[in-house]
């Protein structure tokens, strides 16, 4: 079983619980200019995890459709999702179980680079052209390698409820990987791992090149600042789909 199918279950949504909609708000709130969408536009979310930024976005006024391939994080986006704004959707996001075209396409919060070899990676950005009507949007929010390697926190230890939560982070292979140890009292520890292949901006654009998706800006975080290779935390390729 492949890493993601692993990590991203029960445990999951403990160690991230910290995560909240609020901050998912503002980080859409940011984005949603480089977009330039009319209300009603439909937007989908790849890789939407537990839907915080899907949630966001259908707040903002966008249809939106958000797919994982994780059921227990989709069932936790259903539960959250109070209102019923989202359309949710089970599947893979190289091959994603859908024949219609979308106005904009977002991946966000470093959820690319999930496999080992480049073409599985590729694929993505492939689907994310088929996905996407003519001249459609994209975000793409990755994180920035330089940043990671300068920034890399080797160990650290926390607590949630009665959970000792242990994560280490290295970078081997071409990729950093978080190995998440999990230990409560009178079980056995738990061991998972998160993996993204590090991609530059160089071998980013040319990827994005391959599948016909046309950059227009780069930026280095959700504030907006031009990416900077040295010092920005983020690398966000907001473009579109050319005809």
């Amino acid at each position: 079983m492949a890493w993601y199918q692993e990590s991203f279950g029960d445990d999951y949504l403990k160690v991230y619980k910290h995560r909240d909609l609020q901050g998912a708000y503002h980080e859409v709130k940011k984005m949603i200019d480089w977009l330039g969408l009319k209300q009603g536009a439909e937007v989908l979310d790849l890789c939407c995890g537990m839907g915080r930024h899907s949630m966001a976005l259908a707040e903002f006024g966008y249809e939106v459709t958000g797919v994982d391939l994780s059921e227990v994080l989709l069932n936790e986006a259903v539960n959250l999702d109070n209102s019923k704004q989202v359309k949710w959707l089970h599947g893979d996001m190289r091959k994603v179980p859908l024949e219609r075209q979308f106005d904009a396409v977002v991946n966000l919060f470093t959820s690319f680079g999930y496999f080992d070899n480049d073409e599985q990676n590729e694929k993505v950005l492939h689907e994310m052209y088929r996905l996407l009507k003519e001249n459609g949007r994209f975000i793409i929010d990755f994180l920035n390698p330089g940043y990671v390697q300068e920034h890399l926190v080797p160990q650290s230890d926390r607590t949630e409820e009665d959970m000792l939560i242990r994560e280490t982070r290295v970078i081997e292979d071409g990729c950093v990987r978080k190995r998440i140890v999990i230990s409560q009292k009178g079980a056995p520890d738990r061991h998972y791992l998160e993996q993204v292949k590090l991609y530059d901006r160089a071998a980013f654009e040319m990827m994005l090149d391959k599948a016909g998706l046309h950059i227009d800006n780069v930026y280095g975080g959700y504030d907006g600042q031009a990416y900077e290779a040295e010092t920005s935390s983020r690398l966000i390729f907001v473009g579109h789909k050319e005809g």
